[in-house]
């Protein structure tokens, strides 16, 4: 029976069934949007406590001039505790959001389908667990969907509207007219493992762990080249720090179990050894770096060697011809000297710009000396940060040589070891091929994926615009180079990018 009220319109009830962190933040946004709350926990003590803190907020709000006193009052009297699930028996929404296992959702969803009318619409907060699961033990499955809000509620303005195989169509439009009602945006997902920010967010954590775990770099570097080339706001090993190796480990080994292993969303065994000896981040003072009194310490870089020398630097001329060009003005702007010849001379540093190659391969495939051979990545800014790359050839004096003239350039340089894909390219391509599977798999529109990447992850760009900006057929190059190289099908493109770099369109672009 499907519910004919507005539920972006006045005279709307809600009843939330939990009262902890989710809960209570659900309850303040809906009463503050002029929704009338019920709100019930088993532990009545725990529903005094969020009417309590509610109450709190709201009077915070006011005193930092953020409402007005008369909008707080009727704010707080809208929201009143249930004391059984009787009391929501007259609500047109009831929304979970109790403790993260199916056995509980499902025997709940079951008691309040005796309680409720046929027209009330059923919805959990889940995270993790699959709608279609919990909406399967009930006698009507069509009015149960996903309503997911991201901790802390107020603050983070997406909502995943989830739905579930057998959920109907109007439960998902009235569910996204409440969101929008209460100050959020909301994006339409289909039932699947880690919904859509879960699942989009793999990409940073497990390449970025990729990279630890073949010895490429240390994690500071890695989170130093994402925020610094790439303009992230946080690095993969500063946000598992700040999330929590107790939250983000589980959620990793879930999302790539129930995908059946997916090589894409592979996780490391680096994160399983460091989650059993309890070094989960913040919370315990020691996760991939240490904490005292609230602040990360962060190893210090190390300097580059102070050497005088006039050698000269010689560009690759192979790939992209705006690298060249950007990496001429870069070493000139340097005060380097630049060696023009067809072939390095016997004294020239050679400096290739791979994509989604190692530097060996680069200096083998031109026929340079790899002794005398580094590498740039030129695919992002460089206005802050360098990546330079040696590779296992590489002597001392040239490498001390190119970190040393390069650092004169005012900018910090990280050196790393021979990686394909240096550090940015392969994550971020491993992000864009994602988010493209994601379009292909139907679980979100494009559109969609990149608002959720941008409002729940940070992401100073959409995944899939990103790729458009940095050019389909370049992230294409990357990831077959990355999958020839490695043999790991964890690389290999997603219908969605091949077909659109093969066609010159947007990666945005529906069919």
């Amino acid at each position: 029976m499907q519910n004919n009220k507005d539920f972006s319109s006045d005279g709307l009830t809600i009843g939330i069934i939990g009262a902890g962190i989710m809960g209570r933040g659900i309850a303040q946004i809906a009463a503050t949007a002029g929704v009338h709350v019920i709100i019930h926990d088993m532990d009545e003590s725990a529903t005094q406590e969020a009417l309590a803190f509610v109450n709190k907020m709201l009077e915070r709000a006011v005193e930092k001039g953020r409402m007005q006193a008369a909008a707080a009052d009727l704010a707080e009297a809208r929201i009143r505790p249930a004391a059984t699930l009787d009391d929501l028996a007259g609500a047109d929404l009831v929304i979970e959001a109790v403790v993260e296992k199916l056995d509980i959702k499902q025997a709940l969803f079951s008691e309040l389908e005796k309680r409720v009318a046929d027209d009330c619409i059923l919805a959990t907060n889940t995270s993790s667990l699959s709608v279609t699961a919990v909406a399967a033990v009930c006698r009507l499955p069509g009015r149960v969907a996903g309503f997911h809000f991201f901790n802390p509620v107020p603050l983070m303005k997406l909502v995943e509207v989830i739905s579930a195989v057998r959920t109907e169509e109007h439960v998902a439009q009235q569910l996204s007219a409440l969101a929008r009602r209460l100050g959020h945006t909301p994006v339409m997902v289909a039932d699947s493992p880690g919904f859509l920010v879960n699942h989009v967010g793999r990409g940073l954590l497990t390449e970025g762990l990729r990279i630890l775990f073949e010895g490429i770099t240390a994690p500071q570097v890695v989170d130093a080249v994402m925020r610094d080339c790439v303009g992230m706001r946080m690095g993969p090993f500063e946000l598992m720090d700040l999330t929590g190796l107790d939250v983000t480990f589980p959620a990793s080994e879930q999302v790539y179990t129930q995908y059946f292993q997916e090589p894409r969303l592979r996780p490391t065994p680096l994160q399983q050894r460091r989650y059993v000896a309890g070094l989960l981040g913040r919370k315990t003072k020691q996760g991939w770096y240490r904490y005292e009194d609230g602040k990360r310490i962060v190893p210090a870089e190390p300097a580059p060697p102070e050497v005088e020398t006039d050698a000269p630097f010689w560009i690759s001329r192979a790939g992209e011809a705006d690298f060249h060009a950007r990496l001429s003005g870069l070493l000139q702007e340097a005060g380097v000297k630049i060696d023009t010849g067809e072939e390095p001379g016997e004294d020239s540093i050679a400096i290739v710009m791979p994509l989604g190659e190692d530097v060996t391969t680069a200096a083998i495939a031109e026929g340079l000396a790899p002794q005398r051979t580094l590498g740039l990545d030129l695919l992002f800014g460089t206005e802050r940060r360098l990546v330079l790359m040696a590779n296992p050839a590489t002597l001392p004096e040239p490498r001390d040589i190119a970190w040393s003239m390069l650092a004169g350039s005012a900018r910090s340089v990280s050196l790393i070891n021979d990686s394909s894909g240096f550090i940015a390219q392969r994550i971020i391509a491993m992000i864009i091929n994602i988010a493209c599977d994601i379009a292909q798999q139907r679980i979100a529109a494009p559109e969609d994926i990149d608002t959720a990447a941008r409002l729940a992850l940070a992401y100073p760009v959409g995944p899939l615009a990103l790729g458009d900006q940095l050019g389909p057929r370049r992230i294409l190059r990357i990831l077959e180079n990355l999958q020839a190289q490695t043999g790991d099908a964890r690389y290999r493109p997603s219908p969605w990018l091949r077909r659109r770099a093969a066609l010159g369109l947007s990666l945005l672009t529906e069919e």
